[in-house]
C-alpha cells in the first residue's frame, strides 16, 4: 500500500512576482465597503512587490520610500501606517518571501523520499527554480540584503543557520577528526556564496543550471564522490516537484 503524498502548499505569490500596481488588487470604491483589515493587507502585499522591484532595480540605498509607494500605487501615509520606514518594510518583505521559499524547499525535501541525496537535490532544485522565477526577489534577498543594515544581515545569517536542517539526514562526514557541525556550516556557506555570485552577475534565470555542481558540493563531503556523482544524474520529466509558480503558504522559515 503506497504512502499518500502530502498536499501541495497553498498558492501565495513570492514578493516581487507581481507588479505593485496590479489591477486585480485595486481597492475599488463603492457602496460595498472593504474592511480596513483587507485594505491594509492588500496595501501591504502591493508594497512588498513595489519594494522588491525598486530595490532590485535601484539598489537598497537608492530606492526611496517615494519610489516604493509609486511602484505600489500606495500613498506615503498608508506606507507609514504599516511600516516605520524603508528598513522595516524591507525586513517584512524579506521575512515573508523567505518563509515562502523555505516552505517550498521543505515540501520538496520531504516528498523526495528517504534517500538523502535525492532529498537534498530536490530542495536545491526548488530553491534555484523559485529564485530564477522571480529575479527581483532573488537580487533583493541575496545581494541587496547586505546593504539593508545589521538587522537584515542577522536575518540572513539566521536563514543560513536554518538550512542546516537539510543535512540532519546526511552521513557522518569523512571521519571522526572532522567537526561535523563546522563541515555543515562550510557547505551551506559555499552553496550560498555560489548562488549569490550568480545572482549578482546574472543571468538569474539560469540559476537552475547550477543544480549539478551544487548537488555534488552538498553530497560529496558526507557520502563521497561516487554517491555525489549518482545524485547529479540528469533531471527526468516528473523527477521531483517542478516549480511552475513561486507560491506557497507563508510560515516560519526556521
Amino acid at each position: 500500500m503506497s504512502t499518500p503524498r502530502r498536499p501541495q502548499p497553498a498558492l501565495i505569490p513570492l514578493p516581487g512576482a507581481r507588479p505593485g500596481r496590479d489591477p486585480e488588487r485595486a481597492i475599488k470604491r463603492g457602496p460595498r465597503r472593504v474592511s480596513a483589515e483587507v485594505v491594509a493587507a492588500t496595501q501591504r502585499d502591493r508594497l512588498f512587490d513595489g519594494l522588491v522591484q525598486e530595490v532590485a532595480t535601484r539598489g537598497y540605498d537608492n530606492a526611496r520610500v517615494t519610489d516604493i509607494c509609486r511602484a505600489a500605487g500606495v500613498t506615503r501615509p498608508a506606507f507609514y501606517a504599516l511600516f516605520t520606514g524603508k528598513e522595516d518594510a524591507f525586513l517584512a518583505a524579506y521575512r515573508h518571501g523567505i518563509a515562502v521559499v523555505s516552505q517550498l524547499m521543505e515540501h520538496a525535501y520531504r516528498e523526495a523520499g528517504p534517500d538523502w541525496p535525492d532529498a537534498a537535490r530536490a530542495a536545491l532544485r526548488t530553491l534555484l527554480e523559485v529564485l530564477a522565477s522571480v529575479p527581483a526577489f532573488a537580487r533583493m534577498a541575496l545581494v541587496e540584503v547586505d546593504a539593508a543594515g545589521p538587522d537584515a544581515r542577522r536575518e540572513r545569517d539566521a536563514l543560513l543557520a536554518s538550512f542546516r536542517r537539510f543535512f540532519v539526514d546526511a552521513g557522518p562526514g569523512p571521519g571522526a577528526d572532522v567537526d561535523r557541525d563546522l563541515l555543515v556550516s562550510t557547505v551551506v556557506g559555499g552553496l550560498h556564496a555560489t548562488i549569490r555570485s550568480r545572482v549578482a552577475r546574472g543571468p538569474i534565470e539560469e540559476l537552475p543550471l547550477l543544480l549539478p555542481v551544487l548537488t555534488y558540493a552538498a553530497v560529496a563531503p558526507f557520502l563521497g564522490s561516487a554517491e555525489a556523482s549518482r545524485a547529479i544524474r540528469p533531471v527526468r520529466a516528473g523527477d521531483g516537484p517542478s516549480i511552475a509558480a513561486p507560491c506557497a503558504t507563508p510560515g516560519e522559515p526556521f
